[in-house]
């Protein structure tokens, strides 16, 4: 059947991941695509689960049942992403080849059953996927309905032990390092008498103790992924056109994945969204997320979206988020009416392009029984299928003016990969189960957090990009810096700091920021190392606390009653700073909490502890007193939030969140247009927000 190209879709695209091999039969198809089409799906993603369904047994491909599925999107305008199967190994090939299963410690194999089992640099894994990817792509990849191509699924679940990635490990720290001598003085060997007189005498990451090793191991293994992924993608770009792009989707809780270089190999940035509903999805949410992959709170929402833009500092793609309820069948919150609108026009204002469920059917059998798409069990259109398509309708009429937007941001934060390894290895905090794993997203989270609850808008950089960008323009772009947790730092990176300081930028530094260097070493030098003196401050000492300690200010800082720091003190010791908060308590009051310093042009803030959200907030509200939204509305209500992009004639669009559940009237400061409904407002118009509800504004 031949077919024209399709034009592409203008403006956000929005549809479901979409199995039509899990519910066979030409009548479930019409009536899955025909739903689809009444609720404005303009994307599918299909494909990428199944290589037993591709190739049933060793060089035995079974490829056309998926045509069926592309005509039909074509013939209703639904483009289509199609995804490569390499991350769910057939039953054939794991019995076939028992030494391609993935080590997650020397000699332990992971058994086959579940998914992502497999050491992904094999020899005969390469030759079997390589294999499946073409004979897919070459069948499909030209077919007219198809868009884009998603590679492998989810990358980097495992740290992969395999006799032959040791081996790869082994060469990687010579080509680094290039003799063990060095590589004796880097680590620090002579500890514990370590030293080593051959590359062979490295011994295994099951036995190692020492946070140097670790680090160096967690590189390593993030660009074992990468280069998996830039594999696939140099394979998936034989048979593209132009037009057509090539992505993965990153889960970011992952632990072997470097988002950033996963994005450098491919053309648009994508990832998966999930988020807890319900009472989670309020702005001052103080609940524990169910499982560790979905994010709680709208500030949690919100820093998944900056995560997704600072991949590639550009707009990205959303490939999974979740419809309904997600998880296993302890686990059952499906939205309040409202909160998937919220959620979707909240990741579209920060930067996506694309929205896609996670997914269309809920299963009836399988790991993911429980995993809940647009359609339930009974496969009949019910409240979320109608709200999706609801909001599908709402994105045809909103969608084409965002194609040239950029999300706007009054404060940029640092991110970096490196320090989140070295606190999973070190972590400065416990839980009631033990070491705190997730100690550095706690410290992110915290200062990001504080940018949303000041309202706020936040731009994510890796260290990476913001060298790239050098300290001037650092400062002509971000007026407000945060480095928090930045625990691996090298030299260049803490010059760069105090640069973007002398020439006029604020920089706000948090706990154990500058600590070690780049190999994790703790600076033999007053902390914090190579900013003490910029600072006015230095500590030498620093402690847990097992409870919030109440912080209060005078003067220039605005504190409310119930600000307070948690988890953490560095005992900071005045040189040449003023103080802006102390604590309240018998010992720990000698020490100021937060203290800041005029820098050549600019201004060095130091926050001692963790802040608590409070705290947070208001610091936030005084390195940034007229945030971007306060050119839309004076008063903030605290439940409401304000997100913004600007087009490239400096125009705005407003997007304006009401999380609670009762309605809301906000007084506008600008003239503006109903991008949805059509309404046009004057300045001083109240504007009344309904209950958990999303309007989207354009200046007029």
């Amino acid at each position: 059947m031949e077919h024209e190209r399709s034009p592409r879709t203008r403006g956000v695209r929005f549809g479901a991941a979409y199995y039509a091999e899990y519910h066979r039969g030409p009548d479930r198809l019409t009536t899955d695509l025909d739903l689809m089409q009444a609720a404005s799906f303009s994307v599918i993603r299909v494909g990428e689960s199944v290589w037993s369904t591709w190739e049933p047994d060793d060089g035995q491909f079974d490829l056309d049942w998926l045509t069926p599925v592309l005509d039909g999107a074509l013939e209703r305008g639904i483009d289509v992403i199609l995804g490569t199967p390499t991350y769910a190994v057939p039953p054939w090939l794991a019995e076939q080849y028992p030494e391609i299963a993935g080590e997650v410690s020397t000699g332990t194999r992971l058994p086959w059953g579940g998914r992502q089992e497999v050491d992904f640099t094999h020899a005969a894994f390469r030759f079997h996927a390589e294999r499946v990817i073409r004979r897919i792509l070459a069948r499909h990849a030209d077919h007219p309905a198809v868009i884009g191509i998603q590679v492998d699924n989810e990358p980097g679940l495992h740290l992969l032990h395999n006799h032959a990635v040791m081996v790869r490990f082994r060469r990687w720290l010579h080509r680094r390092y290039g003799d063990v001598q060095n590589l004796n003085d880097q680590w620090g060997l002579t500890y514990w008498s370590h030293l080593l007189s051959d590359w062979s005498q490295l011994w295994t990451p099951d036995g190692n103790t020492l946070p140097q090793y670790d680090l160096a191991w967690r590189r390593f293994q993030a660009e074992q992924t990468t280069d998996f992924l830039r594999w696939q993608a140099d394979i998936a770009r034989e048979y593209t056109t132009p037009g057509q792009f090539v992505t993965t989707c990153v889960s970011y809780p992952r632990n072997a994945v470097d988002d950033r270089a996963v994005g450098e190999v491919m053309d648009v940035a994508a990832g998966n969204v999930y988020f807890t509903t319900q009472d989670h999805l309020i702005r001052d949410e103080r609940l524990t997320a169910p499982s560790a992959w979905a994010t709680t709170g709208v500030s949690g929402l919100f820093r998944q979206a900056d995560r997704l833009y600072s991949s590639k500092a550009a707009r990205f793609l959303v490939t999974e988020t979740n419809a309904t309820s997600i998880d296993d069948s302890t686990n059952n919150l499906p939205p309040y009416p409202g909160q998937l609108r919220q959620a979707a026009l909240a990741l579209i204002s920060r930067g996506a392009e694309m929205i896609e469920y996670w997914h269309w059917h809920t299963i009836p059998y399988g790991t993911e029984t429980y995993w809940g798409g647009v359609l339930p069990h009974s496969l009949q259109p019910g409240r979320i299928y109608d709200e999706v398509a609801a909001l599908g309708a709402s994105l045809r009429r909103i969608g084409p003016g965002l194609d040239t937007m950029t999300p706007d941001a009054d404060v940029a934060i640092i991110w970096s990969n490196d320090s989140r390894w070295a606190l999973q290895y070190s972590p400065p905090f416990r839980t009631d189960a033990g070491p705190d794993a997730a100690s550095y997203e706690r410290i992110f989270d915290a200062f990001h957090r504080g940018v949303i609850d000041a309202g706020a808008q936040a731009r994510i950089l890796h260290v990476e990009q913001a060298t790239a960008l050098g300290a001037d323009e650092l400062v002509a772009r971000h007026p407000v810096l945060v480095a928090p947790a930045l625990y691996v730092a090298d030299d260049d990176t803490l010059a760069l700091l105090r640069a973007y300081a002398e020439r006029g930028g604020h920089l706000v530094l948090g706990i154990r920021s500058g600590y070690t260097d780049d190999e994790t070493r703790a600076r033999v030098e007053t902390a914090p190392a190579g900013l003490a003196g910029a600072a006015g401050v230095h500590y030498d000492e620093f402690s847990n606390l097992a409870h919030e300690v109440p912080v209060h200010a005078d003067g220039v800082l605005q504190l409310p009653p119930d600000a307070a720091g948690s988890a953490w003190l560095d005992g900071l010791v005045l040189d040449d700073a003023d103080t802006l908060a102390t604590y309240d308590h018998p010992v720990f009051s000698v020490f100021p909490a937060i203290t800041t310093r005029r820098h050549g042009r600019g201004r060095i803030t130091v926050i001692g502890t963790l802040p608590n959200p409070a705290l947070a907030a208001a610091v936030t509200a005084w390195a940034v007193p007229t945030p971007i939204a306060a050119d839309l509305i004076a008063a903030i209500d605290p439940a409401v939030t304000i997100s913004s992009v600007t087009g490239p004639d400096g125009a705005r669009t407003w997007f304006v969140f009401n999380w609670s559940h009762d309605a809301i009237s906000v007084t506008l400061r600008r003239a503006v247009t109903d991008l949805d409904g059509g309404a046009a407002h004057r300045c001083d118009d109240r504007l009344v927000l309904a209950p958990r509800s999303a309007v989207v504004l354009a200046d007029t």
